[in-house]
């Protein structure tokens, strides 16, 4: 009886990515008509330990096949991600790492990859990734996992949440979980060359 309630549960679970494969593919569908994707950003982050959260302006650029910028206040405050290589500077101070030497980054680069390329690039093995349909918007979570403690202690972030609206193809935020706080990216103004 285990066996058939496991099997079961194993089909639905199948079944449920593999609609909210299709919803991906469909709500990212206007990618594959442009090259550059610009939008207005809003970051605010948020520490547990702080009570008034820091919010901030400044710009997305998205470019094929695998660009992704966030510039805030002028480049004090930046999250690039050119291919495999993820810089973030943080008032003014630099981190540069890459998919291939930081595993938590690889399902992201990905995920990122297949929006550019209008769902072309498959994410449905992607074992550390999550998707709910909520009304008109899909959201992503990605929870990176780690092999052992101590990489799970050096991990910057516990998941990536990304909400795309279905309608309009224009990726709403990503928000950035870590130990005592996240940092959320929200965007609006969206062009699409």
């Amino acid at each position: 009886m285990e066996r058939v309630l496991l099997v079961l549960s194993f089909i639905a679970c199948q079944l449920s990515f593999g609609f909210a494969q299709s919803d991906f593919q469909k709500a990212v569908a206007k990618y594959k008509n442009v090259s550059t994707v610009t939008a207005n950003a809003t970051k605010t982050s948020h520490k547990d330990a702080i009570a008034q959260d820091v919010v901030t302006k400044g710009k997305l650029t998205m470019k094929r096949p695998s660009e992704v910028g966030i510039v805030i206040e002028g480049g004090k405050d930046q999250l690039l991600m050119q291919g495999s290589t993820f810089t973030m500077m943080v008032k003014g101070k630099k981190h540069t790492t890459s998919s291939e030497r930081n595993k938590q980054f690889a399902s992201f680069q990905t995920v990122f990859e297949s929006i550019l390329s209008g769902g072309a690039k498959d994410i449905s093995k992607l074992g550390d990734l999550t998707t709910v349909k909520k009304g008109q918007q899909l959201v992503l979570t990605i929870t990176p996992k780690a092999e052992t403690k101590k990489e799970a202690r050096r991990m910057m972030f516990s998941s990536f949440v990304l909400t795309i609206d279905c309608k309009t193809s224009e990726l709403k935020s990503l928000r950035m979980n870590e130990r005592g706080g996240y940092t959320e990216y929200t965007f609006s103004g969206f062009q699409f060359k």
